[in-house]
């Protein structure tokens, strides 16, 4: 039985800098192979070309790819990727190859395994792993590929699930140690790999160690879909991943301030994977092993990195120059997390709610129950016009975006997609975080499914009972949002102080013992209209402010939300 890959890696972290390989398409175009290479004797008859089909190799020339796994561990590869980067059915498909997808990726494991256990066996005090490698598709969610229809998909958050489960499946049942899921230009493709392999670890009570690696496309410091890098840690952190860091696009040099910032809020161990320089005009890498080891090695000196290793264009030579270059160097410990945790949201942009903050503030303006213009936007589908009153609430002053659907004459769920993919291309409204509002689960999820960010959900309550509100909560938590609680219970809404403060509690404890964490939860404990004139509202805003009081005192962590009108909403960050 092979050692647990956690407790193994952890030890050696807490020791040394662990060493990921290169470039697999590198090494691959090395071998010169041609399209019989890639047909094999068993796609001699396939309808389409091959060639450039890398991930294809592992059945039609697996001695190709298991050499090359074995030229990075011996060169000092401490885990090896899996040669799966398209191994989904959404990129297997410009090949028509999506009924062996899964079959792809048992292999690929496989080889990886069979190369790892051979060099282990050959320096059983250097251990050797496979990272089950998952790439980013060539399609985006965030991302219109119709400049004239910046609502269009072309592929679903749902069928980009489905194809990273297949592939999850057939990684894990290959063999492999940990899941790779990198190259990430879209946080919302991120996302939907995150939800398939947290659903494939609850379907099998088999949870890899995650490591995740995003790329920073340029000197502006954002992913292609335009998110910073704190915003981009605040959208995944609640998968807990073992690894966070970056690759490819950039060399060494222009990845260190990224790098930077992950090891700085980041509670878990950080990589880091450069190209070999930046590409000539031929497209080609010509970074020497030296120059790139010497850039890492300026990382690892600073504290900064715990796994180093290579991307497009770096060779076996530069993995051993990397490997001798670090050796000895002390890494960077892996930090203790901080308690209490703040509240962080995230659109493209991070907001922090801090004890010392101020009001934050939700417009609710682009919500069709509280906004006539809104309402009347939406009805008539003039969505382009609808997002000036989205852009109008930013520039107004909001901290965060409500988005409701609920109308009856509205196809709810198609209004909320349809509007938040067009949110997705306006920098201006998505650069703050959303808040999916809606009173049926149905609408809340299809908005979850379109946001890259840290979202919020309005909201989730006791009134069906414990085991439906426990079910929302893991569906909100399985997105990373955070979530507006009700005091609402199976008996109806909270009138009272002792009846906000028990049912708050009450949820409180229920969704600790779940796995929320106290920063993700925001309570409404109910503003009653107050302005009535009745003798028995007289002291509704009293009521309302001492019961925060005491769910603040006995929920520690939490957040209080309250509506100050009925187009604004607010919840304080202390």
């Amino acid at each position: 039985m092979r050692p647990d890959p956690r407790t193994t890696l952890d030890a050696a972290l807490a020791q040394r800098v662990v060493i990921l390989d290169g470039a697999m398409g590198t090494q691959i175009q090395g071998y010169g192979l041609t399209e019989d290479d890639f047909r094999g004797t068993r796609f001699t008859e396939h309808s389409h070309p091959l060639a450039g089909n890398n991930d294809l190799l592992v059945l039609t020339r697996p001695d190709v790819i298991e050499e090359i796994h074995g030229r990075f561990f011996a060169a000092g590869a401490d885990i090896a990727e899996t040669n799966t980067f398209s191994g989904t059915s959404i990129a297997q498909a410009d090949y028509a190859m999506e009924p062996i997808v899964y079959e792809l990726n048992v292999e690929a494991a496989r080889l990886a395994r069979r190369a790892a256990d051979e060099w282990t066996a050959k320096t059983p005090d250097k251990p050797r792993f496979v990272a089950g490698a998952i790439g980013p598709t060539n399609r985006t969610l965030s991302i219109s590929p119709d400049v004239n229809d910046p609502a269009f998909r072309a592929v679903t958050f749902d069928q980009v699930v489905a194809a990273y489960v297949e592939q999850v499946r057939g990684l894990v049942d290959g063999g492999s140690d940990l899941l790779l899921v990198e190259t990430i230009f879209d946080t919302l493709n991120a996302k939907a790999a995150l939800v398939a392999i947290e659903l494939e670890a609850e379907r099998t009570g088999t949870r890899l160690p995650l490591m995740i690696s995003v790329t920073i496309t340029d000197n502006s410091g954002r992913t292609l879909s335009g998110q910073t890098v704190e915003a981009f840690w605040i959208s995944i952190a609640h998968a807990h991943p073992w690894s966070v860091g970056v690759n490819c696009a950039l060399g060494a040099a222009a990845m260190r301030p990224h790098v930077e910032d992950l090891s700085r809020m980041s509670d878990c161990w950080v990589s880091c994977y450069p190209n070999a320089g930046l590409p000539n005009p031929f497209g080609e890498y010509d970074e020497l092993p030296a120059d790139t080891a010497a850039e890492l090695k300026d990382m690892a000196s600073s504290g900064l990195v715990n796994i180093l290793g290579g991307c497009c264009g770096t060779t076996p030579d530069h993995i051993a120059a990397i490997a001798r270059t670090v050796e000895g160097i002390t890494p960077r410990p892996r930090p203790a997390p901080v308690e209490p945790r703040p509240t962080r949201l995230s659109g493209l942009e991070p907001l922090e709610l801090r004890a010392d903050a101020n009001f934050m503030m939700v417009g609710e303006r682009t919500n069709v129950t509280g906004s006539r213009r809104f309402a009347e936007l939406i009805l008539a589908s003039d969505y382009t016009t609808a997002l000036e009153v989205a852009v109008e609430q930013v520039r107004s002053g909001a901290n965060v975006i409500d988005v409701n659907m609920d109308e009856g004459m509205l196809d709810s769920e198609a209004a909320m997609t349809t509007f938040l993919n067009m949110v997705a291309g306006e920098p201006d409204i998505t650069k703050v975080p959303i808040m999916i509002d809606s009173s049926r689960w149905s609408v809340i999820e299809a908005g979850l499914k379109c946001v890259q960010g840290k979202s919020i959900v309005n909201s989730i309550s006791l009134k069906e009972g414990e085991e439906a509100f426990l079910d929302a909560a893991r569906r909100a938590r399985l997105h990373g949002a955070a979530m507006v609680v009700m005091a609402f219970d199976e008996d109806g809404q909270a009138d009272s102080i002792e009846r906000k403060v028990s049912i708050c509690q009450r949820a409180y404890r229920l969704l600790l013992d779940n796995g929320v964490r106290p920063e993700d939860i925001i309570f409404d404990p109910n503003v009653f209209a107050v302005a009535t004139g009745l003798e028995e509202h007289a002291n509704y805003a009293i009521d309302y402010i001492e019961a925060t009081r005491q769910i603040k005192a006995t929920c520690p962590g939490v957040k209080i939300s309250g509506g100050v009108s009925n187009l604004s909403f607010s919840f304080r960050g202390n």
